[in-house]
C-alpha cells in the first residue's frame, strides 16, 4: 500500500510515474513520522522525526558513502561531483531519496520527492532517530508500506516505472581512459586486447575526441575520420563510446552556441543575461534542461555522433559541475588583491587557501541562475537534483524519435530517481583505494532499489594509482556489475589491463564474465522487467535470518548466485557467512573449477589473487556459456553447461533476445532449463 502526503505546492519532477494516487489524510502520516515546521538554513522548512527501534536497519538513499545499513551517519541528497570522497562525505552525485526502514515493530519505505537539497539524519544526531530535515515547505512525500523489504521496493518501483534496458553488447567489458587523444591510439586499445586473447567490446572516448572541448563536434586533427574508425572497430565487435559534457562552450561560430543563445535555450541570470560558468573549455553556459524546447533541442544534437555510427554515449558534468562562475571568479580576483601585502599568519594562510579552494563546486553559485520548469522561473538550488535527470531525459527522448527501433548505450554521471528509466549510471569518479572497491560492493544493491540497474564503478579506480592486485580483485567484483568498464584519469598510473604482468589471470578472469554473460543478461532483463533487484542484500532473500541482516560484504547477484569479493589489500582468502547450504565454485578460468558443498554458517575460505569464487543456492541453476569469445557478439547464448545444486528437479527461466530490438515481452524470449537432483 502506497499513501502521499502533499505539503504546500511541490514541484512535479517526473519521479512518479503512477497515476491515479489520491493524497492521503496527514494524520496518516503520524504513524510513521511527527512533522514539524521549522527553520532551516535560514528559511522555513520541514522536519520529519522518527523514533526508530535498536534492531531496525535502514536501507537506501542509492548512490551515497558508507554501508548497504545506513544508520549511524548524516546524508544529504545533493548531486555533488565529488572524486575525493571518504566516510565523511555526506553527498555524492546522484540523489536518490528514497530508504527503507525495516525490522522492528513496524517496516515501510518513505520516499522524498523534492528536487532540492535534503538531510537525512539516520541516527547521527541521536542513535535511535531518523530526521529527514527539507529547508523548503513544498514537498511531496510517499509512505509504502508491505510485508518485507524487497516487496517494499516492488511497490516503489512501480512507482517510478520500470528501469533502463541497454543493448547486450553492452554488457561487454568496456576500455577507458581520459583520454584517448588520437584515432591510432584507439586502435592500439583495441589490438593490444585482441593480440592478448583479452575480450572487448567497447572503447570510451573521454573529452579529447571534441574540438576544443566542444559539445557535438570532433577534432579532425585528431580524429580525422571518426565514421571510419567506428566502422573499423564494430568489424571487431567493438564500439566506440563518446562523452558529452553539460556546458556549451561560448564561442563565436560554434554552431550549438549561437543557436542556443539565438533560441534562448540558457539558463540565466535573475535579470535575464546568459549565466556563465567555466568547466572543460573554459566559459560556457549551461543549457536549460528543464525547459521542454530546449532539452527537445539539446537531445536532437546527439544525431550528429548518430550519423556517425555511434551507438552508445556517457552524460558527465551534468550535477553540473561548476569549476568557477564568472561573477564569482571576478569576486575572488578582488578578494586575493587584499592579501598581496599582508603577514600571512595561520588564520590568513587559510582563509587565503579557502578562497580560491571555494571556487569549485561553490553552493552560492547554484543561487546565481534560473530555469524555466513548466513556464515557472525557478533557481537553480530548488531544482539542482533534477539537471542531470533531464540532461539524460533528452538523449533518451531523441533517441526514441531518431532510432526508434534500436536500443542506445545511454548513461549518466549526476541521477535524481526518475532517471533510471532514461539511462544508467556509473558510481561517479572514484580513487584507486581499496575502501572505493568496498563501497562499489555495498553501493550496488542501495542503487538497484531506486530503480538503477545498469551501473557499475570505475574498475581500478579513476584517480590516484591503482596497483595489479587491486585491478585483479576489483575486476573479480566488476564480472558482476551489470557495467563493467575500467576507466582511469589523465596522469594517473596506465591500467589497460595488457600493462600488467600477469596477462593470462587478467585474461582468465575477464573470460569468465563472458561465459557469465547469460546468467547476467538473463537476470538483468527479469528485474527489469518485472520491477525487481538484479542485486540485493542477503536478509532481502533470507529476511528470517538475523546474521544476514548484519552481513555488508557479501551479495545475491540474481535469483541463484551468492558472491562474497575480496577487497582488501594482500588478503588471500576471507570469512563468508553462508545463511543455508551451497555449493561454491572456485574458478581459475571457465573450464578450470572446482566444486565442493559447504554447509551453513561461518567459514574462511582461500581465494587466491587469480580465482574467483561464487556460491550457487540450494536447487538453483547457473548457466554458463560453453563458449566465450572476444566480444558479447562471440558469446553462445544458446549451448549452455548447467551449474547447479540440486537434490530434486530444479529449473530455471532463462531469458534471451536479439539484444538489439524492444520486444523485450516476448514470450519466445524465455526457456525453461531443467536439471535432474545430484546423486
Amino acid at each position: 500500500m502506497t499513501d502521499k502526503f502533499i505539503f504546500g505546492r511541490p514541484l512535479d519532477t517526473e519521479a512518479v510515474i503512477l497515476g491515479g494516487l489520491e493524497p492521503a489524510d496527514a494524520a496518516l502520516l503520524e504513524k510513521f513520522f511527527h512533522m514539524s515546521e521549522k527553520e532551516i538554513e535560514g528559511g522555513e522548512g520541514l522536519l520529519f522525526t522518527c523514533k526508530m527501534e535498536r534492531e531496525d536497519i535502514v536501507y537506501g538513499l542509492g548512490e551515497n558513502v558508507r554501508g548497504i545499513n545506513k544508520r549511524g551517519w548524516i546524508y544529504e541528497s545533493k548531486c555533488s561531483d565529488d572524486p575525493f570522497h571518504r566516510e565523511d562525505t555526506r553527498s555524492l552525485y546522484g540523489a536518490h531519496n528514497f530508504l527503507i526502514v525495516a525490522g522492528g515493530r513496524k517496516s515501510f519505505g518513505v520516499f522524498v520527492d523534492h528536487p532540492g537539497k535534503i538531510v537525512f539524519d539516520v541516527g547521527y544526531t541521536k542513535l535511535e532517530e531518523l530526521v529527514i530535515s527539507i529547508p523548503d515547505k513544498n514537498v511531496c512525500l510517499y509512505i509504502i508500506e508491505a510485508g518485507s523489504p524487497e516487496e517494499i521496493v516492488k511497490e516503489f518501483r512501480e512507482l517510478v516505472g520500470s528501469s533502463y534496458i541497454p543493448p547486450k553488447w553492452a554488457f561487454g567489458y568496456g576500455q577507458s581512459r581520459w583520454s584517448y587523444m588520437t584515432e591510432d591510439e584507439v586502435r592500439e586499445v583495441a589490438a593490444r586486447h585482441r593480440e592478448n586473447g583479452i575480450p572487448l567490446d567497447s572503447i570510451y572516448l573521454d573529452i579529447d575526441y571534441m574540438e576544443r572541448y566542444k559539445d557535438f563536434t570532433v577534432n579532425e586533427e585528431r580524429f580525422p575520420d571518426l565514421q571510419g574508425l567506428v566502422e573499423e572497430m564494430k568489424a571487431q565487435g567493438i564500439h566506440l563510446v563518446p562523452i558529452i559534457d553539460a556546458g556549451v562552450k561560448i564561442e563565436e561560430g560554434y554552431e550549438v552556441y549561437e543557436e542556443g543563445v539565438e533560441k534562448g535555450y540558457f539558463c540565466r541570470t535573475q535579470d535575464g543575461r546568459n549565466f556563465v560558468a567555466g568547466v572543460w573549455p573554459g566559459r560556457v553556459h549551461f543549457p536549460d534542461m528543464l525547459k521542454e524546447d530546449a532539452r527537445r533541442w539539446f537531445g536532437g544534437k546527439y544525431k550528429f555522433l548518430l550519423d556517425k555510427g555511434i551507438d552508445g554515449f556517457w552524460n558527465d558534468m551534468n550535477e553540473p559541475a561548476i569549476f568557477y562562475s564568472e561573477e564569482r571568479l571576478q569576486e575572488v580576483f578582488e578578494e586575493i588583491e587584499e592579501y598581496k601585502n599582508k603577514n600571512l599568519d595561520i588564520q590568513s594562510f587559510f582563509a587565503f587557501k579557502d578562497i580560491v579552494a571555494g571556487l569549485n563546486n561553490n553552493e552560492n553559485d547554484y543561487t546565481r541562475f534560473y530555469h524555466e520548469y513548466h513556464g515557472e522561473k525557478i533557481r537553480h538550488d530548488r531544482v539542482h537534483n533534477l539537471y542531470g535527470f533531464n540532461m539524460t531525459k533528452a538523449a533518451g527522448e531523441a533517441f526514441e524519435e531518431l532510432c526508434p527501433d534500436k536500443r542506445i548505450l545511454m548513461y549518466s554521471r549526476s541521477s535524481y530517481i526518475g532517471m533510471h528509466r532514461y539511462g544508467g549510471i556509473w558510481m561517479g569518479d572514484n580513487l584507486s583505494w581499496w575502501s572505493h572497491l568496498l563501497l562499489n560492493i555495498r553501493m550496488l544493491p542501495s542503487l538497484n532499489m531506486c530503480g538503477f540497474l545498469y551501473t557499475g564503478a570505475d574498475i581500478g579506480g579513476f584517480g590516484a594509482d591503482t596497483t595489479e592486485d587491486l585491478m585483479l580483485r576489483w575486476l573479480e567484483f566488476g564480472i558482476f556489475t551489470p557495467l563493467m568498464r575500467n576507466h582511469s584519469a589523465m596522469g594517473t598510473r596506465r591500467q589497460e589491463i595488457y600493462r600488467f604482468e600477469n596477462t593470462e589471470a587478467f585474461r582468465n578472469i575477464i573470460g569468465l564474465r563472458y561465459g557469465f554473460l547469460p546468467y547476467i543478461y538473463s537476470e538483468f532483463m527479469k528485474a527489469s522487467l518485472s520491477d525487481g533487484m538484479y542485486c540485493k542484500p542477503l536478509s532481502f532473500v533470507y529476511p528470517q535470518d538475523e546474521q544476514a541482516k548484519r552481513v555488508e560484504d557479501q551479495l545475491m547477484i540474481g535469483e541463484s548466485v551468492m558472491i562474497a569479493p575480496v577487497y582488501e589489500q594482500n588478503a588471500d582468502g576471507r570469512y563468508v557467512y553462508l545463511p543455508e547450504s551451497m555449493k561454491m565454485v572456485r574458478f581459475r578460468s571457465l573450464r578450470d573449477r572446482e566444486e565442493i558443498v559447504l554447509e551453513k554458517g561461518h567459514h574462511y575460505i582461500d581465494v587466491a589473487l587469480e580465482e574467483v569464487v561464487l556460491f550457487i543456492r540450494r536447487n538453483h541453476i547457473l548457466p554458463v556459456a560453453e563458449e566465450g569469445g572476444q566480444c558479447v557478439e562471440e558469446v553462445d547464448f544458446k549451448n549452455l553447461t548447467l551449474l547447479s545444486f540440486a537434490d530434486e528437479e530444479t529449473q530455471y527461466i532463462y531469458y534471451d533476445d536479439d539484444g538489439y530490438g524492444k520486444d523485450y515481452k516476448n514470450t519466445g524470449n524465455y526457456t525453461v532449463l531443467k536439471v535432474s537432483p545430484e546423486k
